[in-house]
Formats: C-alpha cells, sequence, structure tokens
C-alpha cells in the first residue's frame, strides 16, 4: 500500500503538466466547437449552436477533399518511411567503411525545423531559380513547375516528408534491431530458415512493438502536417496539398471562424484515434488472439 503511494506521488507532476497542457486545452477546444464565434467580426462573442459546426463538416466538400488527400498522403509517406528506414537500419547493422559518418549524416535532417525544411525544398524547386527544375530542363528537358502539376506538387511533398522524417524511422528501428537476442536467428539458420523466412517469422515479429510505436508516431505527424507543407505548395495548386493540418489553419487564421475549425480539429482528434486504434487492433490483438487459440 505504501508503495502504491510513492508511485503515484511520483507520478503527480506529470500527472498534473498532462492534465494543464493536454487535458485542459482540449476541453476548451470543444467548448469553443459548440459555438459560432469570430472574435474579429461584427459579433465578437462567442454564440452557442449546439452541433451545428459538426453538421456543417458533413457536407463540406473542401474538408472531404482535404481528408481524402491526407489519407493518400500519410499512406505513401509513412509506408515508405517504414521500409526505407528498415533497410538503412540493416545496413547500419553492419561494418563498412565511413559508417559513422554517414550515419553522422543520415540523422541531420532531424535537426532541422519543419518550417526551414519546407522553405529550402522552396528554393530548391522554384522554376527560376531552383537547381532541381534547372537540372530536370538541362538533362531531361523536363519543365518541373508544381505551381501548375498538381500530381508533382503531391509527390514532393511525400519526398520531402520522406526525406525529413526517414531518420527518425531508421534510428527507432535499429535500436530496435540492436536490442534483439542472437540465439533465435542461430536457431534459424540451424533449421535451414532462408533469409525471408527468417525476416518473416523471426525478425518482424520480435520488432513489431517498435514498427507499431514507430507507425503511431509518424501517422498522427503526418495527419497534422502544416508548416512544411505551407512552406512549399501553400495548400496548392488548387487543393491538391490542402492537407488536414493546413486546412484548419485556413479556417481559423485567414477566415477567422474558431468555433468551425474547433469542430474540425475535434473531428481530425477522433479520426486520428480511430486509425491508431484500428492499426493497433490489425497488427497486435488480432495476433494475440491467433497465439491463444
Amino acid at each position: 500500500m505504501r508503495s502504491n503511494r510513492v508511485g503515484w506521488l511520483l507520478l503527480a507532476p506529470t500527472i498534473a503538466i498532462l492534465g494543464i497542457f493536454g487535458i485542459v486545452p482540449f476541453l476548451y477546444v470543444l467548448y469553443v466547437a459548440l459555438h459560432q464565434w469570430n472574435p474579429f467580426g461584427a459579433n465578437p462573442y462567442m454564440v452557442y449552436n449546439g452541433a451545428n459546426n459538426f453538421r456543417r463538416l458533413v457536407f463540406d466538400n473542401e474538408f472531404l477533399t482535404s481528408i481524402a488527400f491526407t489519407l493518400k498522403f500519410a499512406f505513401f509517406a509513412v509506408l515508405s518511411e517504414v521500409i526505407l528506414g528498415y533497410f538503412l537500419a540493416q545496413l547500419f547493422m553492419r561494418e563498412f567503411p565511413g559508417r559513422g559518418l554517414f550515419r553522422t549524416i543520415h540523422t541531420l535532417p532531424l535537426i532541422v525545423a519543419p518550417i526551414v525544411v519546407g522553405s529550402v525544398w522552396r528554393l530548391m524547386m522554384t522554376p527560376s531559380i531552383g537547381i532541381i527544375p534547372y537540372l530536370l530542363k538541362s538533362w531531361f528537358g523536363y519543365d518541373l513547375n508544381i505551381g501548375r502539376d498538381a500530381t508533382m506538387a503531391f509527390a514532393l511533398t511525400v519526398i520531402m516528408d520522406i526525406w525529413h522524417w526517414t531518420p527518425l524511422v531508421t534510428l527507432t528501428l535499429l535500436a530496435a534491431l540492436v536490442s534483439l537476442p542472437k540465439e533465435p536467428f542461430e536457431q534459424a539458420q540451424i533449421d535451414g530458415a532462408n533469409r525471408w523466412q527468417i525476416f518473416w517469422h523471426v525478425t518482424l515479429p520480435m520488432i513489431r512493438p517498435a514498427i507499431l510505436a514507430t507507425v503511431f508516431i509518424r501517422l498522427m505527424d503526418a495527419l497534422r502536417t502544416v508548416d512544411e507543407v505551407w512552406m512549399l505548395t501553400g495548400g496548392g495548386p488548387g487543393a491538391a496539398t490542402r492537407y488536414l493540418g493546413l486546412h484548419i489553419w485556413k479556417i481559423v487564421f485567414p477566415k477567422t471562424d474558431y468555433g468551425y475549425g474547433s469542430a474540425t480539429s475535434v473531428i481530425v482528434l477522433y479520426l486520428t484515434l480511430v486509425m491508431c486504434w484500428l492499426l493497433y487492433v490489425a497488427l497486435v490483438a488480432r495476433r494475440g488472439q491467433k497465439r491463444a487459440s
């Protein structure tokens, strides 16, 4: 009993910080979502309108379109980062000349602020001064202009996200691979298993928790990305890269519709939790049920 009290006492500061900076702001956003509020309009006061803001979301084509583009962006970005991060982690497990230098260079994008990443990529992709359009035009005769090509603009946002966050996935999976015991791999080799069988039946199940945690982190970040995409494309051309985070930003700041923006934020949070829960069930709970049976 005494140890339980000491444990709760040690957890109290963390719980207090979580409540102040997590739960209280969420409750305030939920409260604002139930009101019509434009503090810079003719009526700067909150007007209670119940669930009208949430009803508007159902028929908001821009919101529904942004959901589709965001899910597409998150799928390609997170999947590519996990696959590429795993292969890079396997590469760093081996000894080769310059491994320490290459690992340091590979990790450098993590220390760059997202808004700086977007600015640098914007400079590289600007047709008049960017190095990438110049090289593509000189070598292949391809005129790259992300202000006109919606498909290319979307692809570049995915590539930029992969470049920025793959090192995080690599470090996470590298730590998981380094901590694995050697006995299961030696036993599998003795039994005559090939590389694919060892990966599928030994490596993958053992690093599954690390992969799951990494996917959760990257999925939540991908669903709320704003600054990188804003600096690179501004959400365009058209609405090709107007992802949910950028959609909320445009509702709250240029339009100053705080009630509707808060309702959109709550729905995005709900969708994120549902997707993470479904992913957990698909990767963990179902496998646990198979083992129990």
